[in-house]
């Protein structure tokens, strides 16, 4: 039985030792195989007409992050104010600029941060401005696992705080310009 347990003991604190390359390596590995695309085709369905459509966002940006206001404002974005606009403008260019610094390893803390406030908020909408039901909803201790927002979410905002908690790992540019200000060879 001792043998067992030293096998165990050496196996797993091997594995421990990989952590700190490992773990945030592939949660940046997983959040780009799972949630990068995603958030750039959600993205891509605001944007303006033309090369330049990315600073005056379309239809459906307002329709999609501001959806009661729009509507009061009779689907008139003009109506809707400069706050509204940069509103936004701001989250549609967030869709594609906090991925991407995730992607290659960025102020991935930052961005990883900018994140998870992006869900909430893209929860928030979801549920006041586009009254997701109840069981799309979902909640916590039950015994359905695949709902919308509690369930998916959770996972999506776990995966950002490990890579808060951990960083972007030694396959980054942080980790490179971190070995940069240290004044190590890259």
């Amino acid at each position: 039985m001792t043998a067992l347990i030293s096998l165990h003991n050496r196996i797993f604190d091997a594995l421990e030792g990989l952590a700190p390359f490992l773990i945030p390596t592939l949660a940046r590995l997983v959040f780009a195989g799972t949630l990068l695309i995603y958030y750039w085709n959600s993205g891509l369905t605001k944007l303006g007409d033309g090369f330049f459509g990315f600073l005056n966002v379309g239809f459906g940006a307002y329709g999609q992050i501001l959806p009661r206001m729009f509507e009061a404002a009779g689907y008139d974005a003009s109506q809707l104010g400069l706050f509204a606009k940069l509103l936004v403008l701001g989250a549609t260019w967030g869709e594609f600029i906090l991925p991407l610094l995730l992607l290659i390893g960025l102020a991935t803390r930052l961005a990883a941060l900018g994140m998870i406030g992006f869900v909430f908020a893209q929860s928030w909408v979801d549920i006041f401005g586009h009254s997701i039901s109840a069981a799309d909803r979902g909640s916590w201790f039950d015994a359905a696992s695949g709902s919308l927002i509690m369930d998916q979410r959770a996972f999506w905002v776990f995966l950002l705080i490990v890579i808060v908690l951990r960083g972007a790992g030694p396959l980054s540019l942080d980790a490179i310009l971190r070995g940069r200000a240290k004044g190590a060879p890259v």
